[in-house]
């Protein structure tokens, strides 16, 4: 979501992000924004890296043909060899819908039965036509699925299907993180699952030459990113962004690590492969 990101940056960041202490590569849909496309770009990550997983985090379901959205996550899957994770949801912005002609109602339904259906196809269910749908994922029955609404009914919805939860410390505030991992237990509770969902979140980061520099950078960043709901609001929290300096980062991921949470997504600010090293010397 960074500005500036072309062929050799993607390149420079999966290549990075393989050969350092991650566990996976991650992106996201958006459409009315500067941002690559996420299902293509996670297709080039798919082909890029060897090691990490490839983390569609968040595939917007209602956005998406079912059909369609099924053989693009089997084919990376393919390209992967058995490396994907995806996260749905329904996005936050209801200019992305306008923006591709997709119904803003009952989007939320349409989440259940979107995943319903991939799975049913993933199991060789078939097509309109009466054939299956390929290729066959190389995960059995497919890609784990997490959710990425946090409120309570949709916890509550997701604890029938999903694999885990997939949120987000808007502001890197772990406390966030914690009361989101909590209410997804209670609901994989209520709900009578007797395994534990995967718990996952992830903050924005900027590191610069001096703390300064790396604050300036997070804000002018979520100025941008978050400009779709109100110059106040984008303001407001792009100020009240927390994780810009190397201590913040190392004390932001012993805090989260502390609330139970299985993986940190770290967003990047910038698109410089150089923020990319600093991180990597903090998270090594």
């Amino acid at each position: 979501m960074a500005l500036g990101l072309d062929r050799d940056r993607v390149e420079a960041w999966c290549r990075g992000i393989d050969e350092g202490p991650y566990s996976s590569v991650s992106a996201g849909e958006r459409i009315t924004f500067h941002n690559l496309e996420g299902i293509t770009l996670c297709s080039a990550a798919a082909m890029l890296t060897r090691r990490v997983r490839v983390f569609l985090n968040v595939a917007v379901a209602p956005w998406h043909a079912p059909a369609m959205l099924a053989k693009q996550l089997a084919t990376i899957d393919v390209l992967s060899n058995g490396r994907v994770d995806v996260a749905v949801g329904v996005g936050g912005r209801q200019q992305d819908y306008d923006a591709l002609g997709a119904p803003f109602e009952r989007r939320h339904s349409r989440v259940d039965s979107t995943v319903a259906e991939l799975r049913r196809l993933w199991e060789g269910g078939p097509a309109g036509d009466g054939q299956p749908i390929g290729p066959t994922p190389v995960q059995i029955g497919g890609p784990p699925i997490l959710c990425s609404g946090m409120g309570p009914k949709s916890l509550a919805r997701a604890a029938t299907w999903a694999d885990g939860v997939s949120g987000f410390a808007v502001t890197g505030n772990p406390k966030d993180a914690d009361h989101t991992f909590r209410a997804a237990e209670q609901a994989w509770i209520a709900a009578g699952r007797t395994t534990a969902p995967r718990l996952v979140t992830g903050v924005f980061v900027a590191l610069g030459e001096t703390e300064s520099a790396g604050r300036q950078t997070l804000e002018d960043f979520a100025t941008r990113y978050l400009s779709v709901f109100g110059d106040e609001i984008a303001s407001m929290m792009a100020q009240s962004m927390s994780v810009y300096s190397a201590g913040r980062l190392r004390s932001t991921i012993d805090a989260i690590e502390a609330t139970g949470c299985n993986e940190l997504i770290l967003v990047p600010a910038d698109s410089d492969p150089t923020l990319l090293g600093r991180i990597s010397d903090i998270v090594g």
